[in-house]
């Protein structure tokens, strides 16, 4: 007796702006860590961070707030995108955020003010020219798997 085939799973689409939304908010807040060096508000920025990461872009604050108040306001998109890059990129966004806030909050400022420095121009890059580096990790590592896997 054969196994049972299963349906391909098929991955979650996300409208393209949600994440440029969260961007240009988070590129705000990070630029505010940096000017007033606060731990605090760079850790407040990786709860909002591990919420997408773990939850999803659409279901982090920011997502929420785009759902709410931006998305309403303007017509359909053009296309969806896969949400699975964005949500890697949320990750690499806390992997910076928890190095950034661990370096202010223990008096390695100079760590604090490089990560927070990172995840700003990460953010920014996404926010003003759609370029996504998170998702584009992501979508390296993919390649690299279907190498190493086919290879």
């Amino acid at each position: 007796m054969s196994a049972p085939v299963s349906a391909p799973v098929v991955p979650a689409r996300i409208d393209p702006r949600g994440p440029r939304f969260a961007a240009a908010l988070t590129t705000l807040v990070l630029l505010l860590v940096l000017a007033t060096g606060s731990g605090a508000l760079l850790v407040a920025q990786a709860v909002v961070f591990a919420l997408g990461a773990v939850l999803g872009v659409r279901r982090s604050p920011y997502g929420w707030l785009y759902r709410r108040l931006v998305r309403p306001r303007l017509g359909p998109p053009r296309e969806l995108e896969d949400a699975r890059p964005p949500r890697f990129a949320q990750t690499v966004g806390l992997g910076f955020a928890v190095v950034g806030a661990a370096g202010y909050l223990s008096g390695a400022t100079w760590l604090g003010i490089t990560a927070g420095a990172a995840a700003l121009a990460a953010a920014f890059l996404n926010a003003a020219f759609a370029y996504c580096l998170g998702c584009e990790l992501y979508l390296l590592a993919v390649r690299g798997r279907a190498r190493l896997g086919n290879g």
